[in-house]
């Protein structure tokens, strides 16, 4: 369920002595579910999706329109996507 890998996620976002924030854009539909901010001022965008979800059009150019402002977003369906994106962000801030 989406629920348990977004879960899953904040626990170890903040394990790696992160913040995990939950957005809610009220002019903007469309945007990812979750801001990442690490240390070292690293700040990722992840959507979280249960094993079937899709990223709907109006998604994928919110996804565009923030990697074109050079920040990264990610899409994250399971556990063990969530686990690689961890070791990713762990690797960031080490």
């Amino acid at each position: 369920m989406e629920k348990d890998v977004e879960r899953f996620l904040i626990k170890g976002i903040e394990k790696l002595g992160g913040k995990c924030y939950k957005w809610v854009s009220s002019n903007a539909n469309g945007v990812p579910d979750r801001i990442c901010l690490l240390p070292k001022g690293v700040i990722i965008f992840v959507e979280l999706k249960d094993y079937r979800g899709r990223i709907s059009e109006l998604q994928k150019i919110q996804h565009k329109t923030i990697q074109n402002l050079g920040f990264q977003v990610y899409v994250l369906n399971s556990k063990e996507r969530v686990n690689e994106f961890l070791a990713f962000c762990k690797e960031l801030v080490s």
